[in-house]
């Protein structure tokens, strides 16, 4: 009798290299129930926490990365890096997986490496529309690569990439417009804007939202379909936004709802006219999914400017309007205001989210990972 496929996944530091790495779990989980999935990761970054919560096993491994700008931290690279590359070697031969799976990040190098050392099939997930070191390197040696976006291809090898699209939260899907405005307090016929930069926030958008918010809640007149907002502010800056709004006509606005972290994203979405947020892979993906048209600021302070290429990719579609950080001052209410009070651009945007979308990537993906498994595993 076989046994039942041993899988191990590797992928951390972010959100966007966890949170699709559990989706695959999860769909691996669903078609094969009997499987074993494995996660490796470092003690110290989000995976430490999501990967537990989501019931899935997690071994440390010692990783650092490697900085790009001249710093004393990259001397003790070398000696993490064999480290690292010595626990996975002992990691894989004590889990014996039939496939690793590495979704990108510092961690997925040398536990991928040392699977593939030892003879395991490798299959990687790349989330941006341009492919991180990690990933561009043990593409060179992967069975089965699987990218988010067209313009990856460009890293990896041709003949061993397909696009599928990013794994997604099934639960996305699943909130209707009107009971996501009933949950959240907000009218049916209103205009609504979504105002996000991640769970800490981004400075750029905070400002120039505080900046121009009466402006944005004027648009759409009193009566006409009012503007309302949900701003998320993140974390860092959610304090001291809250203080410097106490006592100003937006203190309590009616139709302005403050927060500092969303934790019902599905409801966000479905609520939502219109997003402005960064471009990372994994939101990009969720606007894609849920139908929202969005505007894009990419962050111009991640590695290899990946977010710009993600924004332009989905401003390709059609789905998304990209605006430059360093235009924010410039062409932010215009923009915001113009597509606030278009419903037929809006629809035209929505559409072409949703026909670029590929809600069915996490099945797809595990799929591939259960049939390496199959073609791989001892008796």
């Amino acid at each position: 009798m076989a046994r039942p496929p041993h899988i191990l996944i590797a992928g951390g530091g972010t959100g966007g290299h966890v949170y699709p790495a559990i989706a695959i779990a999860d769909a691996i989980q669903a078609a094969r129930p009997e499987a074993r999935v494995i996660f490796a990761g470092t003690e110290d970054r989000l995976e430490a926490r999501a990967v537990p919560e989501a019931g899935y096993a997690l071994h440390p491994i010692t990783v650092r990365g490697f900085q790009r700008s001249l710093s004393a931290e990259n001397l003790a690279f070398p000696v993490k890096l064999a480290q690292g590359l010595w626990e996975s070697w002992k990691l894989v031969g004590a889990i014996d997986p039939d496939v690793a799976v590495g979704t990108g990040g510092y961690v997925a190098g040398p536990v991928l490496f040392a699977a593939w050392m030892r003879g395991r099939p490798l299959l990687i997930q790349e989330q941006n529309a341009y492919a991180g070191v990690t990933n561009r390197l043990l593409g060179l040696v992967a069975s089965r690569i699987h990218a988010a976006f067209p313009e990856a291809e460009d890293d990896l090898p041709s003949g061993r990439t397909t696009i599928t699209g990013n794994p997604v939260r099934r639960s996305l899907t699943e909130t209707s417009p009107d009971a996501a405005r009933r949950a959240l307090g907000l009218p049916a016929d209103a205009r609504v804007l979504l105002v996000f930069g991640g769970s800490l926030g981004s400075k750029a958008l905070n400002d120039v939202l505080e900046t121009h918010l009466p402006e944005i809640l004027d648009a759409g007149g009193e009566t006409d379909r009012p503007v309302h907002v949900i701003w998320q502010t993140g974390s860092r800056y959610f304090d001291d936004l809250v203080d410097r709004l106490a006592g100003t006509a937006l203190d309590d606005h009616p139709r302005l709802q403050v927060r500092e972290y969303i934790d019902r994203m599905d409801r966000a979405y479905a609520a939502a006219d219109l997003a402005l947020c960064r471009a990372g892979a994994l939101t990009s993906s969720e606007l894609l999914v849920t139908g929202t048209p969005s505007i894009l600021v990419p962050s111009p302070n991640v590695v290899a400017d990946h977010q710009t290429k993600n924004a332009r990719s989905m401003e390709r579609t059609g789905a998304a309007r990209m605006l430059p950080e360093a235009d924010l001052d410039d062409r932010f209410v215009p923009m915001v205001r113009d597509l606030l009070l278009d419903d037929a651009t809006r629809a035209e945007m929505a559409g072409a989210a949703r026909a670029a979308a590929q809600p069915d990537a996490a099945e797809r993906i595990a799929a591939d990972v259960l049939a390496l498994a199959n073609a791989h595993r001892p008796t």
